[in-house]
């Protein structure tokens, strides 16, 4: 059975729809698909019924921003409550957040010298919900980069970069508790990057976990072997779950990543115990 625990569709920055990733999921064999678009909720519905109709498995959740010393930490929330007031606002702040960043980012770009507009970045993304490869994609249309990967610099858009907008998230310890007081699984999303530090440190995983975080991504397509070896032996030391996702994008990144990387189904039913969701 495989399942695939981290995908991202067109509601955020991926460049598929809820209902051509469940498409493809189908085509791929997969039994259980999570939608963690960053922090929205939006696509969910979409999701659900493509899943039903195909009679695959939907884990319903997000990637939730939260923030440690400027950079970005993204905590993967599954099964969280729809109807939890406190989670929904939190949602409902980052989305505005990241469009006010958004704007923010390119009128820094902007007094670089480099001519990209607002405008087009929310084409881009079809929406609101704006996040850095949308921007990122906009400056290598316009030439200034090569690939919208090498927007991510320390000249352009990477934490601490000459363009970059601190985002104001919570820190990743509060964002378990919301997540949790909302009956959702945490998972912290690849700990081996983070932004321009590398990888997100021991002593916040260990406090994360003492904080009831459910599970650790240990297997992810931008982790080398020797990475996996560590967090593999931290989840084991943590008695965290230890999973394994694609982080598909959709055609954002190549090759399509979606079930490259899969949870076995014994750790899967393990990150449903904890939720609560046997």
């Amino acid at each position: 059975m495989s399942i695939d625990l981290h995908t991202h569709s067109s509601y955020s920055d991926g460049t598929f729809t809820p209902t051509q990733i469940a498409d493809l999921a189908s085509e791929r064999g997969l039994a259980v698909w999570a939608l963690t678009d960053h922090d929205t909720t939006a696509g969910l519905a979409e999701a659900a019924e493509a899943a039903d109709a195909r009679e695959i498995e939907l884990v319903p959740g997000v990637e939730f921003s939260a923030s440690l010393d400027g950079g970005s930490i993204h905590v993967l929330a599954y099964w969280p409550d729809p109807g939890s007031a406190e989670f929904a606002d939190e949602l409902a702040r980052l989305h505005d957040e990241r469009f006010r960043r958004g704007e923010r980012m390119v009128e820094k770009l902007q007094a670089l010298g480099h001519p990209i507009s607002f405008d087009r970045v929310r084409e881009i993304a079809e929406g609101d919900n704006i996040v850095r490869p949308h921007i990122a994609q906009a400056l290598a249309e316009a030439g200034v980069v090569e690939t919208p990967a090498d927007a991510f610099t320390a000249d352009l858009i990477a934490d601490g970069g000459l363009a970059d907008v601190p985002k104001h998230a919570l820190h990743p310890v509060e964002a378990v508790g919301l997540i949790r007081r909302a009956g959702g699984a945490c998972v912290l999303a690849h700990p081996g990057m983070w932004g321009r530090q590398g990888a997100v440190p021991d002593e916040l995983i260990e406090e994360m976990a003492e904080a009831g975080m459910a599970g650790l991504e240990v297997d992810h397509p931008d982790h080398d072997e020797e990475a996996r070896a560590k967090y593999g032996a931290v989840a084991e030391a943590l008695d965290l779950v230890h999973t394994g996702s694609s982080d598909c994008h959709g055609t954002r990144y190549e090759p399509i990543r979606l079930g490259s990387e899969t949870t076995t189904p014994g750790a899967f039913d393990e990150l449903k115990r904890r939720a609560g969701r046997e």
